[in-house]
Formats: C-alpha cells, structure tokens, sequence
C-alpha cells in the first residue's frame, strides 16, 4: 500500500510526507492538512486491546507515518510519555453515573501535554537532522502556550513566540507560561480575544514570503501531529471500559473551544474505534453548539467565562471536519472559508430530521451550570472537576439516555483554575504543588498591540 501523504482541505498544496506536514504546519494555500487517507484498522482492534500507553501510540501514529524509522519513532514517543506522573498517562476514573478520562497528568497539567511533549521531540528529531531552525509562532486561549513552550524550551535550533489574550486566561495560566524564562520563550499578551490572536498567527502564516524568510511553525492544533496524538487516547479509553463494562460500544463526551480534540475523537471513530456517537461540549462562546444543532456556523461576540480554554468564536479545526462533511471536496471548502471570513457565518444543510452530523450532538453549559456541576459532583463522589471537564459533564448528562458508557475527558487539572473551584464549592480546595510552586517565580511578558504588524515586527527582531 501506498504511504500516507498530506494534503490541504482547499486543494492546492502538494502532497507533503509526515515530516514535512509537521514542519509546514498551516498549508500554504491557507488549508489545513490531512492524510490523503484514514486507515481502517478494525482488524488490529482485539490485538490492541491490552497495549500500554506508548505501544498503542506507536501502533496508531507508525500508521500515519512512513519517513522515520519505526525504532526511532518508538523512542520518541517513550521519551514524550516518560515524563507523566502516572504509568497509565491518561488513567480512567469511574465517577457516579460516567468515566473520567484524566488528561491532565503531564507536565503542565493540562491534555496539550499529550501531543506537545511528542510534537517538542519530533521538532527538535526533524531539525538536528536537517540542520535546520524554527520559529513557533502560536496562539494560546489558555492551556497550549504553557505545553508548547513546556515541550521546546531551551532547545537550539527553536524559538517559540506565544500570543495569549491580555487578562483573558487564568492567572496560573499566564504564570505557567510566562514564568519560563530561557532565552528561546517569549509571550506577547494582545490586547484583544484568542480569536484575535488566532487571526493574527494565520496572517502571517500566509504571508508567505515572511513564513519562508523566518521558518515560521506551528504547535496550534492546526499542525497535523496535534491531532494525530490526541486520536490515541481515544483508543485506550474505549478499549479499557469496554473491557470493564462489556459493552460493545462507548460514548465520549468533549468540552471544546477549537475542535481539535472533538475531531481527533472523530477521526478514531472513522478508523473503526467502536464510538456510537460524540457529545460535543461548549461554554457561552457556543459557535460550534449553534452550527450542530442548526446548520449555521456564525461568530459572536467572545464573552469571558470561568472557562477561558473554550473562549473561542472561530475554530480553526472546524475546517478539516467540513472537509469530509463536504465530500472531500476542497473547492467547496475554500467557497465555504472565504464566505465566512468575508461574511461571519456559512451554513450546511440539515437532513430532514435537522442533523448536521449524526456522530456528534452538542450542547452548551454556561458558567451558573458548569459551577452548579463542580458543586454537585465533589459534594456526591468526592471528585473535583476543573470547569472546562464540568462544562463537558453537564453536557453529557444531557445525553445520557443510551446504554453505552459514557467517557467524559477531564482536560486540566482543577488546580489551574482555583478561583472558579472556591466559587463552585465555598472551599479553596484546588492546589497542586507544581503551580504553588509557581506563585513567586519571576515573570517575563510583552503587552502588545492587536495588529499582526506589531507581531510580525516583534518576531522578525527576535527570530533565530
């Protein structure tokens, strides 16, 4: 069989080897990447079942790629999942009524974790090899500017350069991040949304000239390799509560703001995962709630919330998703992407029943609901969940009528989020010793302007 290539959702981007998608990262004609294919691996499910972590990430990922050598690719991925504090990496908890899944155990706290301590490796893997250099340049809501800079920090060949939202992402949060003072890690806060700062990256990621000049990489989930990580844990859920519950199928419900974790979840199913369907979550920031359950995909205005992760109007994965909504065709897409930028809203038909997609439901939980349901569950089960897996819960309660069990993915520590747990339960109950730890460190961060001049100028100073 023919290896895996990459391909661009909009259609003119040449066919890249994985290597090559990782480095490239957004496709050059403003698409993102795909594999040409999504392997069926219905077969290998009984024989995956019992796998560790990092086996069943090299069996699923060595699918997608062909271009490093399968003991390499091994290592790689040891190296990515040895610095867990847990042997299980992503650890199952059965709470009341649904299973956790714990995707906050890397470290810094948070899911990003599980693809950017394998993406920081293969970047540095990719570079040594072509004795190259890079400049990240990425958007954070929260979560992933801490991961990246956490998986690339003090490497040689790299810069990172992270935008965050100014006064929009947690305290601990921001001092995760800007507390990390090598020489190679700068955070710029822009005044304005994530939906901004992702604005601003894609700018300048099409500015094609300036891309090439300074080796612009992307670590947002709109890099190939992100997603690719995330399909695993997927994977190793399913097949251990299916092995607990002797069920057939499972549910997964999943918080989103950038619909990248959603769609990994998606992209398993479609390899032959037994998933009988996917409960997508949003906060008030509900642009992907409202299109799947109405057809139209529409911005609004970005509203602060006790979950600053989801905070987002425009998803940038939604592309890939609307890729294969649309028959695979990228001429379609590219009608689609220009009408909304131009525009702010698009829309897809509904069946005749007023289904978008029949593998995905969603729902939304605003912050009264989402702390109503912190509340609930520390109080019955002894369980604290952060308000982005909160969100997710409530949500899935919603849906919870099948027989299927039902997987919830817990995805950040409650500790980075104590003010909304003291709202939620009377009680400063969310600490962990990595963020106490963090409470004095000195910081180091630029407020800028929300103009991706201001950026490219500061990045082009700067840039190795």
């Amino acid at each position: 069989m023919e290896p895996i290539r990459y391909v661009s959702t909009r259609g003119n981007q040449p066919p890249l080897t994985f290597k090559d998608a990782v480095m490239t990262g957004l496709a050059r004609d403003g698409g993102l990447l795909i594999p040409d294919r999504i392997p069926d691996i219905s077969a290998q499910l009984r024989g995956w079942a019992d796998l560790d972590y990092p086996d069943l990430a090299f069996e699923i990922i060595r699918l997608f790629v062909d271009d490093i050598p399968p003991a390499r690719l091994r290592e790689l991925i040891n190296a990515a999942y040895a610095t867990f504090d847990r042997p299980e990496v992503t650890p199952l908890r059965r709470v009341g009524p649904v299973h956790i899944l714990e995707l906050f155990h890397g470290p810094t706290l948070a899911f990003k974790d599980i693809a950017l301590q394998f993406l920081g490796r293969l970047f540095a893997e990719i570079l040594e090899e072509r004795d190259g250099r890079l400049n990240i340049l990425a958007a954070t809501s929260g979560d992933t500017g801490s991961a990246a800079i956490c998986g690339v920090r003090g490497q040689r060949r790299i810069h990172i350069f992270v935008m965050h939202p100014h006064g929009r992402v947690s305290a601990l949060q921001e001092r995760q991040m800007t507390s990390v003072l090598d020489d190679n890690v700068f955070n710029l806060a822009v005044k304005g949304s994530f939906d901004d700062c992702q604005l601003i990256m894609k700018t300048l990621f099409n500015d094609l000239a300036f891309r090439d000049a300074h080796a612009l990489g992307a670590v947002n989930s709109v890099n190939w390799a992100r997603v690719l990580s995330q399909i695993v844990y997927y994977f190793y859920a399913a097949f251990r509560v299916m092995a607990q519950t002797r069920s057939a199928q499972v549910q997964f419900a999943v918080p989103t703001g950038n619909f990248g974790d959603i769609l990994a979840g998606w992209y398993a199913k479609r390899m032959g995962l037994p998933i009988r369907r996917l409960i997508l979550a949003t906060n008030e920031n509900d642009i992907l709630a409202r299109f799947f359950n109405t057809g139209v995909y529409a911005t609004g205005r970005v509203v602060p919330t006790v979950n600053p992760s989801m905070d987002i109007q425009v998803a940038s994965n939604f592309e890939r998703w609307l890729y294969y909504k649309v028959g695979e065709n990228p001429t379609e897409v590219a009608r689609l992407m220009t009408t909304f930028a131009l525009q702010g809203s698009m829309s897809i038909p509904c069946d005749e029943h007023g289904h978008v997609d029949l593998e995905i439901v969603a729902g939304t939980s605003d912050t009264r609901r989402t702390l109503a349901t912190i509340k609930r569950y520390h109080e019955k089960h002894s369980y604290l969940l952060d308000p982005h897996t909160a969100a997710g819960v409530f949500v899935a309660e919603q849906y919870n009528e099948l027989d299927e069990p039902l997987i919830c993915l817990a995805t950040a520590h409650p500790a980075k989020f104590p003010e909304a747990i003291e709202d939620a339960t009377g009680e400063d109950l969310a600490h962990h010793p990595t963020l106490e730890a963090l409470k004095d460190a000195p910081t180091r961060c630029e407020v800028i302007e929300n103009h991706a001049g201001a950026v490219k100028d500061f990045l082009a100073a700067r840039a190795i």
